[in-house]
C-alpha cells in the first residue's frame, strides 16, 4: 500500500522589496512521505522568493518531468523552472532547453559544495541558469517554522530573505554560485 502525501496549508505574506512585490498566497502543499520539512519549507521559500499569481508547485519528488516549482505564461510557456537540492546535469540541461530561465537552489551542507564543485564548471555556458546555495543553518532553522497550518510573513531584500510566522523568525543569506547572463536577476 503506498503512503500518501500529507497536506500543509500556508497563508503566505511576501514583501519583496528587490521587485517591488507585495502579494499574499494561500497554498496548499503536498508533502511526498520522503520529503523532510527542511525540502518542504525551503520549497515555500523559493515560492517566496519568485512569488506570482502564475507561480506553481511541481506534482513533486516522483515526477521527473515537473519541477519543484515552475510558472507558465498563459499560451503554456515555461517562464521559470525551480528546482531545488543537487539535480543531475541531465536534467538541468532538459530543464535549460525547456524554460526562459532555471534557478537551482542546492542545500546540504558539504555534499552541496562537492556537488558544485563537479558540475559547475560544466554548467557556466548556460545563460539562464542561477544556481543559489542556502546554508545549512538556515534550512535547519526553516524546518523549525513547519506546522500543518501555518502563517508566515517573508521579506525580500538584498539576497537575503526573512521567513517568520507567530513566534519566530529566520534570516536566510542567499549564496549565489551562477547568476543568470544578461535576464533579470532573483536573487
Amino acid at each position: 500500500m503506498a503512503l500518501k502525501a500529507t497536506i500543509y496549508k500556508a497563508e503566505l505574506q511576501v514583501a519583496d522589496l528587490d521587485r517591488q512585490y507585495y502579494g499574499q498566497h494561500v497554498l496548499t502543499i503536498a508533502r511526498h512521505p520522503s520529503e523532510t520539512d527542511e525540502r518542504m519549507m525551503l520549497r515555500l521559500l523559493v515560492f517566496a522568493l519568485h512569488a506570482s499569481d502564475r507561480l506553481a508547485f511541481g506534482r513533486g519528488l516522483s515526477t521527473e518531468d515537473e519541477p519543484a516549482l515552475w510558472q507558465r505564461d498563459l499560451s503554456g510557456r515555461i517562464e521559470l523552472w525551480a528546482e531545488l537540492g543537487q539535480p543531475d546535469e541531465r536534467l538541468i540541461r532538459r530543464a535549460c532547453g525547456r524554460a526562459d530561465s532555471v534557478y537551482v537552489y542546492s542545500y546540504g551542507g558539504n555534499s552541496a559544495d562537492i556537488w558544485w564543485r563537479q558540475i559547475g564548471p560544466r554548467l557556466a555556458g548556460l545563460a539562464n541558469l542561477a544556481v543559489v546555495h542556502v546554508p545549512t543553518a538556515a534550512v535547519e532553522a526553516l524546518a523549525g517554522l513547519a506546522r500543518r497550518s501555518m502563517q508566515l510573513h517573508c521579506t525580500v531584500q538584498d539576497g537575503q530573505a526573512w521567513l517568520s510566522d507567530q513566534s519566530a523568525s529566520v534570516q536566510v543569506e542567499l549564496v549565489s554560485r551562477q547568476a543568470l547572463q544578461g535576464l533579470p536577476r532573483r536573487p
